[in-house]
């Protein structure tokens, strides 16, 4: 159908509503297994609601199905997603009813299995789903009206013989939605979704694309309303772990007060990425901009979320025969939760790091390497703030690694004598301070990642091209790697810095005394009591400045946490634990050295070697 559409007029004398539905037959044989569909359709068939030989799906069913946390509050903005994705690839039919074929529609999109048969559309995802956000209202309203009820009574279908509803009827009378009204500015440029052209490309049917697009809002005129956006975070950070059979009432389950305000914080903090003080909802410019840079995961565990419903309960493989075909309950029992405990997440919180925070973690670094892979190598509360311990805990794990820094933004000019002496370390303070965003008790929290072993720089610097630098608190941002400067990384006696050059060893005559920090570095001194990170936008540094903050900025801060996590297994952690076994036996057997008549010259002879003495110290004290 659509395949001979050689000319427009051809084109568009085939329904949207019947390209629509042979889309959705499409995706069924080229995205899923025969397995699958029968799967899927038993889900749908057993919780649809009937309306007039109708079958379609509700807010409360879709809600309830997937278990979604009505302490979040996403359930609506959930609904009015998947209404407008079951629309695709015509936006002029949003908001759909939830058939069948619509909530195929979606589970492809969300799963993201459209990559199998639509090439071009592969990075288009983000912008379908910002629309399926985005309204087109002044006054912002959180959430769309649910579909008329009279919308139902307009479906005709057409048995397909496999219980499928086949949407036939004109929708023309529909709202749609808000971002799919007609606007008034025809001098922009054309705004094709790429997704949409691969579907219709697909179906050899872009001229009536072309025609439908006529009637499409340019994205660039609607918005996210805030709040809605809110309570999506709050539900991508808990579904951030979910697995394609887990159920997330395994997860919800941990929702408690202290974990709710958590999430909140977290949220917050993502939020204010966007500007949102600037503007009442999220624009696609800034959403576009920041989503690759600081969030390229963050609608991942919309994939695992999704899958679900290619996994039917009332199918059991092992029984083909004698099993019951008595008719299920209209709507989906509560999932129990199932009695085989789960290996935690992580298996011990730290000061700064939590669940919500390993969640807004996994929004930029691959889950694989965090969730239930991280171990506590370093804790300045427990070991000490010092470099030498630091060196001690630390140096041994042969695997990447995550530093996470907590502290209070310093008074500006410095009150205290710690204070002052610090500050005479630096530079004089050009900027002003950081965004406070929500929070305004001065907390900041930054953090980096290091994909090499950590080692002692002295000329040079370690680290690579995966080496990250970011902000999680008040304002998230993520800082990558630039290839103009390499000084990813240094650690020496003078402190530990992240985007700075290797600090001189000794003052050089008509040079300044002040630390040399680069133009977005982090820097820790020396005794681990104070921190400062510039972001200075004139360029040249070994990491990209923001891409939402255009501005100079400085916060010097005194910490108040230090952790450093591994990013490995029990392979790694025992590797770690032989090298210091090693290391502990090389010190005894230092310490046992015999020594001849002359003691005296014996010593001094391994003193000379470095074996003896504190010559070969390094790292603070210990």
């Amino acid at each position: 159908m659509g395949q001979g559409a050689s000319s427009e007029q051809g084109a568009r004398n085939v329904s949207t509503e019947q390209l629509s539905y042979e889309l959705a037959l499409r995706f069924a044989k080229k995205c899923f297994t025969p397995l699958e569909i029968t799967h899927f359709k038993d889900v749908f068939r057993t919780l649809a609601d009937d309306q007039d030989g109708i079958h379609y799906w509700k807010e409360e069913t879709l809600c309830r199905f997937l278990v979604i946390p009505d302490v979040l509050g996403p359930g609506p903005v959930v609904y009015q997603m998947t209404t407008y994705l079951g629309a695709f690839p015509f936006p002029s039919l949003a908001p759909s009813i939830l058939t069948v074929e619509a909530l195929l529609k979606v589970v492809v999109v969300m799963t993201e299995r459209y990559e199998k048969v639509l090439k071009k559309g592969k990075a288009d995802r983000n912008k379908l789903l910002f629309r399926s956000l985005a309204v087109f209202d002044r006054r912002m309203s959180s959430v769309h009206e649910k579909p008329p009820k009279e919308a139902l009574e307009s479906l005709k279908f057409e048995g397909s013989g496999s219980s499928e509803v086949a949407v036939e009827g004109t929708r023309s009378h529909e709202a749609g939605f808000p971002i799919d009204e007609p606007g008034s500015d025809v001098e922009e440029e054309e705004d094709d979704d790429e997704l949409a052209l691969a579907a219709l490309d697909f179906l050899d049917a872009n001229e009536v694309f072309k025609y439908d697009q006529h009637t499409d809002t340019k994205i660039h005129h609607a918005q996210i309303p805030v709040d809605n956006f809110r309570r999506l975070l709050m539900l991508l950070l808990v579904i951030a772990p979910l697995d394609a059979q887990d159920n997330l009432a395994r997860y919800a389950e941990s929702l408690t007060e202290r974990r709710l305000a958590g999430l909140r914080r977290v949220a917050d903090s993502i939020l204010w990425s966007f500007t949102p003080e600037e503007n009442a909802g999220i624009f696609y410019s800034s959403f576009n901009t920041i989503i690759p840079v600081s969030l390229p995961y963050i609608f991942d565990g919309l994939n695992p979320l999704f899958e679900h419903f290619l996994f039917s309960k009332n199918i059991d493989l092992s029984r083909r025969k004698g099993s019951s075909s008595s008719t299920q309950a209209l709507h989906p029992p509560a999932q129990p939760v199932p009695d085989t405990p789960l290996e935690p997440l992580l298996a011990t919180e730290g000061e700064i790091l939590d669940l919500n925070v390993l969640s807004q973690l996994s929004f930029f670094m691959k889950g694989g390497t965090l969730f239930r892979r991280l171990r506590l190598l370093y804790s300045g509360g427990d070991a000490g703030f010092s470099i030498g311990s630091f060196e001690q805990k630390v140096f041994n794990w042969r695997a990447p690694s995550v530093l996470l820094v907590a502290g209070t933004r310093l008074p500006s000019p410095p009150d205290g004598g710690r204070e002052r002496a610090f500050a005479d370390t630096l530079p004089p303070k050009r900027f002003p301070d950081g965004a406070s965003g929500n929070n305004k008790a001065g907390r900041v929290v930054f953090g980096a990642y290091l994909n090499v072993p950590w080692k002692q720089t002295y000329k040079g610097a370690m680290g690579d091209s995966s080496t990250l630098l970011f902000q999680l608190e008040p304002i998230h941002e993520v800082f990558r790697p630039s290839t103009v400067n390499t000084d990813y990384a240094t650690f020496t006696k003078s402190g530990i810095t992240f985007g700075s050059p290797p600090p001189r060893p000794k003052p050089v005559s008509g040079l300044s005394s002040h630390i040399t920090l680069g133009p977005i570095s982090l820097m820790l001194d020396e005794s681990l009591e104070h921190g400062v990170f510039t972001h200075d936008t004139s360029g040249g540094g070994s990491f990209h400045p923001s891409q939402s903050r255009k501005y100079d900025w400085q916060d010097r801060f005194e910490i108040e946490s230090l952790e450093v996590w591994g990013c490995g297994g029990d392979e790694e952690a025992e590797k770690q634990r032989e090298a210091l076994k090693w290391e502990e036996r090389e010190a005894m057997a230092r310490r046992s050295v015999k020594f001849g008549k002359d003691v005296e010259a014996d010593r001094a002879l391994l003193e000379m070697a470095g074996l003896l003495g504190n010559h070969g110290a390094s790292g603070g004290s210990i």
